[in-house]
């Protein structure tokens, strides 16, 4: 039995306080564009610089065991914030210490309870007035993804030109560059929203992506319930030391198989579900099998599943699954995807219902749509590994800001969602204070002195100039879904601290007290 270390109170809050000041310290120093990068040392010892708030707080462990657990919760908030949102992890780090920091002034003297739904209600209002200021991306591509790579005019040029290459159907994707130049290639590809059925498919750990290249590609319709009845394709794969790329449902045996092959080397595979249900799935799977050459496999239709033969394969450029999608780059469309893109557009010029408009568009999409490859180069590995974590921030920024739009930049949208925001409770109060710790954090990273009244909605304070300019139209934006994301991840962990009164740890025995 592990003993145990009990805290309450006061003394646990202190002490989880501690830890989450420690992180916030470290991350909120990267913030705006005169944050500092912070050099980390890996498991190897060696030296990593970076200016990714979650790649910071990742790599803090603290030796106080409680202090240590306030550090992973605070780490849960950057977390969940960039899977949602892509970027925001040190906005949301730096309003979940300000939350609790505000609310532990109060914690003695009023309820809890009514703290937390304070702070909660004053969220949705927030959110609202967030909202309410946003306006669509427009012509702001080239802003957003250069103040996402840390001001980096160049970098945030190129990604700009990736998601124009591509346009609102298109996808962009980061590699590294095999030559040391930082440039897009676009290639015609499609992506649907099915990711990993095992880890142990992953094949680049650094980006947590199963990639093949130059893949076989098999299409199912139909469940596999045997790993026999592909045996003939995984004896033709092998024997020619291909990858083979799976879309389709197998049983829990099938899938245990394959993985215990890939883990022993014997074969390159990643396999992944179908993508939606019903008719759609049918209509995707034959988009894909369209794009890739391939036959689609299906017992309803007649094919035997024990007799697959290689015959139904198509091939591909490359493939990259993650956790939440996969992307299927192809080297050309065919002349037979061309015919049916031309032969959509000309029904789309017709007078149609409302429910066949958005079906012919999805299905355009779809065949027509692009990859842009963001090729990142570096001259070191240390540049590299940096550069790639800005450029990463700045892809998933963009298509943040194409999804639900901009707002202005700076932590002004938070500062003046506090200034028009009346509270009506302590909790409240509380959460429109802490919003304003974005923007005094911005400002102390660049020296400048928090003396200069905003008064003009909109309007803020450009930190490399020092003048008062209006921040939208100068180009100093964030996009809506990452600020939303921040606020409402942060305000969710800080209110669960908030309720907490007792913290157990395991007891750390000193090695030196064992002998």
């Amino acid at each position: 039995m592990i003993v145990k270390n009990l805290n309450f109170g006061g003394t646990a809050r202190e002490q989880v306080f501690k830890g989450i000041e420690k992180l916030t310290n470290a991350v909120s120093s990267t913030l705006g564009a005169s944050g500092k990068c912070v050099i980390l040392e890996d498991a190897s010892g060696n030296p990593i610089i970076t200016k990714d708030g979650v790649t910071v707080a990742d790599s803090i462990v603290l030796l106080n065991p409680v202090e240590n657990m306030g550090a992973t919760l605070l780490k849960e908030a950057a977390r969940k914030t960039v899977r949602e949102a892509g970027d925001g992890t040190t906005t949301a780090t730096i309003l979940a210490h300000a939350i609790l920091k505000e609310a532990y002034a109060h914690l003695d003297k009023s309820n809890t309870r009514l703290i937390k739904e304070g702070i909660l209600s004053a969220v949705n209002k927030v959110i609202a007035y967030l909202n309410k200021v946003s306006v669509p991306v427009e012509d702001k591509i080239k802003e957003i993804a250069t103040i996402s790579t840390n001001n980096d005019s160049e970098l945030g040029e190129i990604i700009a030109e990736a998601f124009i290459q591509v346009g609102k159907t298109g996808v962009v994707i980061m590699e590294p560059s095999q030559h040391g130049e930082t440039k897009v290639e676009v290639v015609e590809g499609v992506e649907y929203n099915k990711g990993l059925l095992n880890p142990n498919f992953v094949t680049n750990k650094e980006n947590n992506t199963a990639e093949l290249e130059n893949p076989l590609v098999l299409i199912l319709d139909s469940k596999i319930e045997s790993i026999r009845q592909i045996q003939n394709v995984l004896e033709y794969v092998i024997k020619n030391n291909k990858a083979l790329f799976i879309i389709g449902e197998v049983e829990p045996p099938v899938l245990s198989a394959l993985v215990m092959n890939k883990m022993k080397g014997n074969i390159k595979v990643n396999i992944v579900d179908p993508p939606a249900f019903g008719l759609r799935r049918k209509e995707i799977l034959e988009d894909i099998a369209l794009l890739t050459n391939s036959q689609i496999i299906n017992e309803d239709l007649g094919d035997d599943l024990n007799t697959i033969e290689v015959d139904y394969l198509g091939t591909c450029l490359k493939t990259t699954t993650n956790n939440d999608q996969t992307i299927i780059q192809i080297e050309s469309i065919s002349e037979e995807v061309e015919n049916i893109i031309s032969d959509i557009k000309n029904k789309l010029s017709k007078k149609l219902k409302a429910h066949e408009v958005v079906g012919y568009e999805h299905r355009l999409a779809r065949l027509s749509a692009k990859v842009a490859v963001v090729k990142v180069g570096a001259n070191s590995d240390i540049e590299l590994k940096e550069k790639q974590d800005r450029v990463e921030d700045a892809i998933c920024a963009t298509k943040a800001a194409i999804k639900e739009g901009i707002v202005p930049g700076g932590g002004i949208a938070l500062l003046n969602a506090s200034q028009n925001i009346k509270h009506d409770n302590i909790g409240e109060e509380i959460l429109l204070k802490a919003i304003l710790y974005p923007f005094n954090t911005i400002l102390d990273n660049a020296g400048i002195k928090n003396d200069i009244p905003i008064v003009r909605e909109g309007h803020g304070i450009d930190v490399v100039t020092g003048n008062m300019v209006q921040m939208v139209k100068k180009g100093i934006i964030d996009p809506l879904l990452v600020t939303k994301s921040a606020l409402t991840n942060a305000a969710s962990v800080a209110t669960t601290i908030l309720s907490t009164d007792c913290v157990i740890n395991n007891v750390r025995v000193d090695e030196s007290s064992r002998k």
